[in-house]
């Protein structure tokens, strides 16, 4: 994957996503000590950056009978947006423990949702078996070229939204699970600023990818690991992402579930913005790390699909 691809998958969903906006908080800045650009992906069709992936595949195909995935969440909406784009049935292999918001979010879309008996270790395996039955054409959440390039506009358009802010990011914080934002993501930025550090971020219980980079090959963890970011409960980096985290990413930072809820709730108190917690990934790595981070900071809030908790 190139700069190229990236600009290539941008033309291919200008007309179906939004150009989301870089946020800013004095507040935020004032109680950090850092200056904080937000990219605000949970603004997004379907609420996350995902949209953007499953549309940059889907629109290659040609006549396909349905679209089929895998997915905790999020991807689920994009690959159920995609296929109502192309006027196709989506079928979504889900884990029974996944966010209930999350599925029926899906279903909203028009999607099936397969999920009794599903889990986090034995979803691809099903998926393997319907993809047989129905022919329908699949969407990896994150280890398809086609699919990181699609993710990687999310940065095309956070370098050129800071540049007409005249505004120069010193690093830019990603949240990582299978490692297709950040691939995608890492890409453009390095093209357009190579002094730029892409960091990742991922919970302490999910540190699979952090483990990856410090030994040279993919850590695969043993079952899915228990954190309040569903959307990086992965169980380890792809193929196709990997070799370019391994080029492209300048360390990966892991956070604390407390560092986790308190990002969430200064996101709302401070910015009044709804983030879900694997989007709050990047702003716990500034609470936790503040210290040893640059001053001018791009935070990619990565998603809002949470579901409301009325008081008792």
């Amino acid at each position: 994957m190139e700069l190229a691809d990236i600009y290539a998958a941008h033309r291919r969903i200008a007309p179906y996503v939004h150009r989301t906006p870089l946020l800013t908080s004095r507040l935020m800045e004032e109680l950090l000590g850092k200056r904080l650009l937000l990219k605000a992906e949970h603004l997004q069709k379907t609420g996350s950056f995902k949209a953007r992936g499953a549309l940059a595949k889907a629109l290659t195909l040609e006549n396909p009978k349905g679209l089929l995935a895998v997915s905790s969440g999020n991807h689920a909406q994009g690959v159920a947006y995609a296929a109502r784009i192309l006027g196709v049935k989506a079928l979504i292999v889900m884990p029974e423990e996944a966010n209930p918001y999350k599925k029926e979010a899906a279903r909203a879309y028009g999607a099936q949702v397969v999920d009794q008996g599903v889990t986090v270790e034995n979803r691809e395996e099903v998926a393997r078996a319907l993809l047989e039955e129905t022919g329908y054409a699949f969407i990896h959440p994150f280890d398809d070229p086609l699919v990181m390039a699609g993710q990687g506009t999310a940065g095309l358009e956070l370098m050129a939204q800071a540049g007409e802010m005249g505004l120069f990011p010193e690093a830019v914080l990603v949240p990582v699970g299978g490692g297709g934002l950040i691939a995608g993501v890492a890409t453009a930025v390095k093209a357009f600023s190579p002094s730029t550090l892409v960091l990742g971020v991922e919970p302490e219980g999910a540190d699979d990818a952090r483990r990856s980079l410090e030994k040279g090959e993919i850590v695969r963890l043993s079952q899915a690991p228990q954190t309040r970011a569903d959307g990086v409960r992965t169980l380890a980096l792809g193929q196709h992402t990997f070799p370019i985290l391994k080029r492209k990413v300048d360390a990966i930072l892991t956070v604390s579930e407390e560092a986790i809820l308190e990002a969430e709730r200064l996101l709302f108190t401070r910015t009044k913005q709804v983030v879900e917690p694997t989007g709050a990934l990047p702003l716990a790595a500034v609470l936790e790390h503040g210290e040893r981070l640059p001053q001018v900071l791009a935070l990619l809030l990565s998603g809002g699909n949470r579901e409301f908790c009325a008081p008792a």
